[in-house]
């Protein structure tokens, strides 16, 4: 019988293919393969000898229905509709329970219900007949098989690599469904309206994308290391997530799927007009954005012989190839040669079986590789997204930079960098221009270390990647943070890449406790004295003059201009503010490793893209000091070369060892040994939508958050349950008390637990004013606050959790600054305007 004949399934058939699908090896199988026709064929055989004939297409088919309606019916259990129900329910319970239940999105919601008519297939050869495996697996055809089947008109392939290719575990891919009657193409005018097919409606949003918001991520899809996981990932939903999050620090709210959504159709409409222009000469087919997709897709080859195809390894099986980069079968090699046969279905049992075990070895080792190299992203690429929206944030300049960025961030080193003419040298570093990278230079750092305005200079062997090293992480921390910073990456062990800037000749120094020049100028302070706050100092660089320390007014009234920007009160204020915020976050983010920082040197510049003032230069053990357990005879920073009386070999070394000491720590501060967690409780799933705007303001300063349903009124024993789970395992835990109407949950909560519980209702319009007593007017012996803000409510778990996380802490006081110098800026701009 043919798979698509539309004979509903028996409810004999459908306990015949349970008791099947129950057996311990096969639910192994299926949970863990890649390409599983092999198992659905094994499949139906076993139903035939049960009486049941069925195909293994009509299995698989009826396979996802039933998985699919199990888990809408599961979750909505766990939702707390218990009213949902399916026949099978308990059957397919017990085979599925340990698997993890998540929400169905709209993206999914209809595609994974195939049925048994969406598979029919005109009968062909074997060879003749290319079958969609699952998700954008094809199997591939002969020569004589692909001719057959080319329709006349031009055609254009559908984007396989960009289909996500998972196991039967995850969903399955709706336009790769549709397109299996026509072979895999599409006709050349229908190519607009099909790559509509997928929008951002599917996945719920209901918006198009701006163009603010296409650039955003077209810049970090031409992040090398991104372009590299999206070629050879098979489940590719981390790295989308990835990208969503870079997306969020930018400001732009976009799920994962939506990312993955925006990323195909841009793919698609490339390819096909690629596709039509070469070969029907119709140039006045466009697309926007087609020269920045262009210059990231360009390494990959636009021909047919490798039309939807990724470069990557290729794993061998007797006759059988399978491309285990992106996992979708290759159909030709670069020469145009048929590279793999069709897996026929006359292949013996274990011939399927050997195929399936190697291809999922295969798979979980590139499974892990992706994963090993999104750690390492996440680890050294995390932060530099804020300073690639500073460069990227000007349109005017989107173009001028987003092109050329792929081929630098292909250079693993600074020598494979082209390096332009030298801008600036100092004691310490040289300055580049980057030809390849409009807008940036690169900061090559020097064995060389100085003294008293050089002075005393020597040099230290390695100081260069010490300091690099240093910077690095500093800069990383400060942007993670939400710091606006020059710093774009770190390029090799002894430079790193940064925004262009027009550096301002001003060096500020904070300082926490006196010591050093500042006892020297100001007779009758004695060391170890202590500023609240710090205490903020100017001085303008200049070796001729020694640095004389400047005051805000004479800043002010030397009226500097640099790419466009005159320093006036309102630039001078930003970088008062901006330089006490930043000592103020690497003060909290040493002191879990016991370490003062005792006073900081900084310098900021005007991007010459963007027209901000960002901070710039380094950061490095020449720019603060820093004692350990606030003991001046322990200093690690730069004052131990100061101090010598006399440099030697051996001091160096002492001074060397001083250094690296920081450099091995400052990795340190971009972790925190402290947990914790926010805990939403919900009155009613009906309150869903205000939670999630909690989670999500949680997101933002790191800070994981769970939501629960239950009700103090109707369901205090379970209420008290909950409260006890994450009492029993030692977390830090913050609960927030989602209730309308009378809020029992709040109080109900804060009178039975010891952790923090705060009441943030949602409101009605209607009887609003009335309810919110019940939050405010508590008994005695209760003590949870009200915020009727979901950010609000965020905001004050982060204040708790950042008295013992510096990374919390520091995202709290960046938020901060940006909204003073956001409401400084607004009353400039208004004032000249009122001029």
């Amino acid at each position: 019988m043919e798979s698509g004949a539309g004979k509903h399934w028996t409810e004999e058939e459908v306990k015949a293919l349970l008791s099947v699908w129950s057996e311990k090896n096969i639910r192994k199988q299926l949970h863990g393969t890649l390409r599983n026709k092999g198992i659905f064929i094994y499949i139906a055989k076993r139903l035939q000898e049960l009486g049941v004939c069925r195909d293994w297409k009509q299995c698989r088919a009826k396979y996802k229905n039933l998985k699919y309606e199990y888990r809408t019916v599961k979750y909505a259990h766990n939702s707390g509709d218990v009213t949902k129900t399916m026949k099978f329910f308990h059957d397919l319970d017990a085979i599925l329970r340990y698997e993890p239940v998540t929400q169905l999105a709209a993206e999914e919601n209809g595609r994974c219900s195939a049925t048994e008519t969406q598979l029919n297939t005109s009968p062909t050869t074997d060879s003749a007949q290319e079958i969609l495996e699952d998700e954008g697996d094809f199997v591939n055809s002969t020569p004589a098989a692909l001719e057959a089947t080319q329709i006349k008109k031009e055609t254009i392939d559908i984007d396989d690599d960009s289909i996500s290719t998972t196991s039967e575990d995850r969903s399955c891919t709706p336009v790769a469904k549709q397109m299996v009657e026509t072979d895999n193409h599409i006709h050349l005018e229908e190519a607009q309206n099909h790559f509509k097919v997928i929008t951002v409606n599917d996945t719920g949003a209901g918006k198009h994308w701006s163009d603010n918001e296409v650039r955003a991520l077209i810049n970090i899809w031409s992040d090398e290391k991104i372009q590299q996981m999206l070629e050879g990932a098979t489940r590719n939903k981390e790295i989308f997530e990835e990208i969503a999050r870079r997306l969020m620090k930018r400001g732009i709210d976009r799920d994962w799927k939506q990312c993955r959504t925006k990323y195909k159709n841009l793919k698609y409409e490339y390819r096909a007009l690629q596709k039509e222009n070469e070969h029907l000469g119709n140039p006045r087919r466009k697309m926007r954005f087609y020269d920045e997709v262009d210059c990231i897709l360009r390494r990959q080859p636009l021909g047919p012989s490798s039309w939807g195809c990724e470069s990557s390894s290729v794993l061998s099986v007797g006759d059988v190839t399978a491309n285990t980069g992106s996992l979708s079968i290759k159909r030709k090699t670069c020469n145009d040669e048929v590279s793999t046969v069709p897996l026929k279905k006359s292949a013996s049992e274990n011939t399927i079986l050997h195929f399936q075990k190697l291809l999922t070895e295969s798979a979980n080792t590139v499974t892990e590789g992706k994963k090993l190299l999104l750690e390492r992203l996440c680890k050294q690429e995390e932060m530099q997204d804020l300073n690639r929206t500073q460069l990227y944030a000007d349109p005017s300049a989107i173009k001028q930079v987003s092109a050329p960025a792929p081929a630098a961030a292909m250079a693993p080193a600074a020598s494979d960098l082209k390096l332009g003419k030298k801008v600036n040298e100092g004691k310490t570093k040289e300055v580049y221009e980057l030809p390849d990278i409009p807008g940036c230079v690169l900061m090559q750092s020097k064995d060389q270390i100085t003294a008293g305005n050089a002075a005393r200079k020597d040099r230290m062997e390695g100081k260069a990647a010490i300091s690099n090293t240093t910077t690095s992480c500093v800069f990383q921390l400060l942007q993670e943070a939400g710091i606006k910073t020059a710093f774009v990456r770190k390029q090799s062990d002894t430079a790193f890449i940064a925004a262009h800037c027009e550096m301002i000749p001003i060096e500020w120094v904070c300082r926490r406790i006196a010591t050093g020049s500042f006892l020297k100028r100001n007779p009758g302070v004695k060391e170890g004295y202590k500023f609240y706050p710090p205490k903020i100092e100017m001085f303008y660089k200049d070796d001729a003059n020694n640095d004389p320390q400047w005051s805000e007014e004479q800043i002010i009234e030397a009226k500097f201009c640099f790419a466009g920007l005159t320093i006036g009160q309102t630039e001078v204020d930003i970088m008062a503010r901006s330089t006490q915020a930043i000592f103020e976050i690497l003060e909290k983010a040493w002191q879990p490793q016991n370490c003062t920082l005792v006073d900081l040197k900084i310098e900021f510049g005007v991007n010459m893209l963007t027209k901000e003032i960002v901070l710039a230069d380094v950061i490095d053990n020449d720019s603060w000091r820093l004692w350990p357990a606030g003991d001046r005879s322990q200093q690690k920073d730069k004052q131990s070369y100061r101090d010598l009386k006399e440099v030697t070999p051996e001091a160096l070394q002492m001074v060397k060892r001083n250094f690296e000491w920081v450099s091995e720590r400052v990795e340190l501060l971009l972790k925190t040994k402290s947990q914790g967690r926010v805990v939403v409780l919900m009155g009613s799933p009906s309150d869903l939508s205000h939670c999630e705007k909690i989670k999500k303001a949680c997101a933002t300063f790191g800070i994981p958050c769970e939501l629960r349903v239950t009700s103090a009124h109707k369901g205090p024993d379970e209420t008290l349950r909950i409260k006890a789970e994450y009492e029993g395992d030692g977390i830090p835990t913050v609960f927030v008390a989602v209730a309308g109407r009378s809020n029992g949950l709040g109080p109900v909560m804060s009178g039975n637990t010891a952790y923090p519980v705060v009441n943030c209702p949602p409101l009605s319009a209607d009887w609003g004013t009335q309810d919110v007593w019940s939050s405010l007017r508590l008994p005695s012996g209760l003590s949870c606050p009200t915020t009727l803000s979901p950010e609000g409510a965020a905001q004050f778990a982060a204040q708790i959790f950042g008295l013992n996380n510096h990374l919390v802490w520091a995202k709290l006081r960046s938020s901060m600054l940006n909204t003073w110098i956001s409401l400084k800026q607004a009353d400039k701009k208004l004032r000249e305007c009122s001029l």
